[in-house]
């Protein structure tokens, strides 16, 4: 599976081999082999490209899921064994630069708590939380409705607030009170940044590819870019950056968000903190 999952998110046997460690021709048998214990045909196969048939799009999905749930075995029994030693923590995975005052009130309200376990944080890009929780290596994650998807997991509303355009400090757009969706990107001047997607794909489009929010942030600044992000980023521009919201944007909720299987005392505590806010 893991082979096979290399190869459909590369497209590119010499890319996946190269990914994996390994030479391409033992990849190329791996793959047929599975093709025959299937009985079906996962890739299209032409000299020049390598596509995902209708077969091989509904492996790559079960497969992603089998491979994280095997890894979230391992991570949380591991994880259980340290707790039964008497060295109890849990995980938290956020979006770096995200949340950053909510954040701080859920580990100081958690840590007042008489039976506080250590809080390890996991600081990530766009997206990864979510899967940082679905294979094992959170316990639990502060997630972004409607960006991330917290289904499969119990969860809990925390916080529901607007979006904001953000800009260089002298454009147009940066004076103004409020603006409408239809005046981002190619209205202003500045096309939108393309963050890469659950898929491990970046969108279509013509703005530039960006990895984290310190490149996100210069690439604005030099004028090569906008983004819409959550109202409380607001707190953490630089200072020729600015923020403007964006009336017609979907707001954004913040949940704190858990495996339902959980039976971890940490996590219903830090859960417990974090709604009482």
């Amino acid at each position: 599976m893991r082979y096979f999952v290399a190869v459909a998110e590369e497209l590119h046997f010499g890319r996946a081999a190269q990914r994996l460690g390994m030479a391409q021709p033992p990849l190329s048998r791996a793959i047929s082999r599975l093709e025959r214990r299937l009985g079906a045909t996962l890739l299209e196969r032409t000299s020049r490209a390598v596509a995902l048939t209708e077969a091989g799009s509904v492996l790559l999905r079960e497969a992603r899921a089998a491979l994280d749930a095997v890894a979230a075995a391992e991570q949380r029994t591991r994880r259980a064994a340290l707790a039964a030693s008497g060295r109890p923590g849990v995980v938290l995975a956020t979006k770096a630069g995200a949340s950053g005052e909510l954040l701080a009130k859920v580990l100081d309200a958690y840590a007042a708590e008489p039976d506080a376990a250590a809080v390890d944080l996991l600081l990530c890009g766009v997206g990864e939380q979510e899967r940082m929780l679905r294979d094992g290596r959170a316990d639990v994650a502060l997630l972004h409705l409607p960006f991330d998807s917290a289904a499969g997991f119990d969860s809990e509303e925390l916080l529901t607030e607007g979006q904001v355009l953000v800009v260089p400090a002298g454009h147009p757009l940066a004076v103004r009170e409020q603006v409408r969706t239809t005046e981002i990107g190619e209205p202003a001047g500045l096309p939108l940044a393309r963050w890469r997607g659950r898929d491990g794909r970046y969108p279509e489009g013509p703005g530039p590819e960006v990895r984290d929010q310190a490149q996100l942030y210069q690439l604005i600044a030099l004028g090569r870019a906008c983004c819409v992000v959550p109202e409380s980023v607001r707190a953490l521009l630089r200072e020729d950056l600015a923020a403007v919201p964006v009336v017609d944007a979907p707001p954004v909720t913040t949940v704190i968000a858990w495996p339902p299987h959980s039976r971890s005392r940490a996590v219903a505590g830090l859960v417990r903190a974090a709604t009482q806010l």
